[in-house]
């Protein structure tokens, strides 16, 4: 018996089956234009606020990368030399949208209300820095904000605490993971074990073609790298886009010697944990933990 297919089940079948390659191909092809949409906001790429708007003193650096990436970073740090090297820096890795300009608002809390320092980068491709945003080359640029803290001569002297929101988490756990022993702490907000994991949850139609992800940041597996530094779990309950129990199972994965706290937000949605009732409260806490331990 010869087989057949009614025709409109034959061209149904066929436009799924375009469908599937389709976005299999933009997957792989734009993954990066996709999961780091630089020019979002519009006016990312041209405007960059500064914090001077927030009455706060700082340092506009450009930093130049091992790959001679040009990234612009900002440091704010407390004016008097003898306070801020008694004070806690903040490494600030910001999400996956935007610059470090749309994230004064939460620098100006850790710089006026808990005293911190606070250094902050764009990442290549976006903002005014040059170049254009990958896996590894955000992980570069880490690094480099890193040297410089390290090498700075009031900052070197501080105990330094990354502290990431979303992708900047992922970002957060890398650096961290890599040199543990230049971190007196972790903050990590709404992060996901890996973009892999994630593409099911935000693009079900091809959740099945995730293996074409070749931007991975897993930090599922990075994270078991962290031995002895205290880490803080801030999660919003309410994420749309990252599932909550990723932070569920990154907190379940850790396993260090260092103080462990985790603080939820039931109403916190990704973008809007951070404006959540007790959210800067959980920081604080957690920072004055850390300023503590000898």
């Amino acid at each position: 018996m010869s087989s057949y297919l009614p025709w409109y089940l034959s061209y149904s079948l066929a436009a799924a089956a375009v469908a599937v390659l389709s976005g299999g191909a933009l997957l792989y092809h734009y993954q990066c234009e996709i999961i780091y949409p630089a020019n979002f906001p519009e006016g990312s790429r041209t405007h960059v606020a500064k914090p001077s708007q927030y009455d706060m003193p700082y340092e506009d650096l450009t930093l130049v990368t091992p790959d001679k990436v040009k990234i612009k970073a900002y440091l704010i740090k407390q004016p008097d030399d003898s306070i801020a090297r008694h004070r806690p820096t903040i490494l600030y890795l910001h999400a996956n949208a935007g610059n470090m300009g749309h994230r004064l608002s939460i620098a100006d809390v850790f710089y006026r209300q808990f005293g911190c320092n606070v250094f902050m980068l764009s990442y290549r491709g976006y903002g005014l820095s040059s170049g254009s945003p990958s896996e590894k080359g955000l992980r570069i640029d880490a690094h480099t904000a890193l040297d410089y803290i390290k090498k700075h001569h009031v900052l070197s002297e501080t105990k330094l605490i990354a502290y990431g929101q979303s992708i900047g988490g992922a970002v957060s756990i890398d650096i961290v993971a890599r040199n543990e022993d230049k971190f007196a702490g972790l903050m990590i907000e709404n992060t996901f074990l890996s973009l892999p994991k994630v593409i099911p949850h935000v693009l079900p139609m091809i959740s099945k073609l995730s293996f074409l992800c070749h931007q991975i940041w897993n930090s599922e597996q990075m994270i078991q790298e962290i031995k002895r530094l205290p880490v803080l779990f801030l999660s919003g309950l309410r994420d749309e886009l990252v599932p909550p129990g990723h932070m569920k199972e990154l907190h379940r994965l850790l396993d260090t010697t260092g103080e462990v706290v985790w603080k939820e937000f039931a109403a916190g949605t990704h973008n809007d944990t951070c404006l959540k009732p007790g959210y800067f409260e959980s920081i604080k806490s957690f920072l004055e933990g850390v300023m503590e331990k000898k």
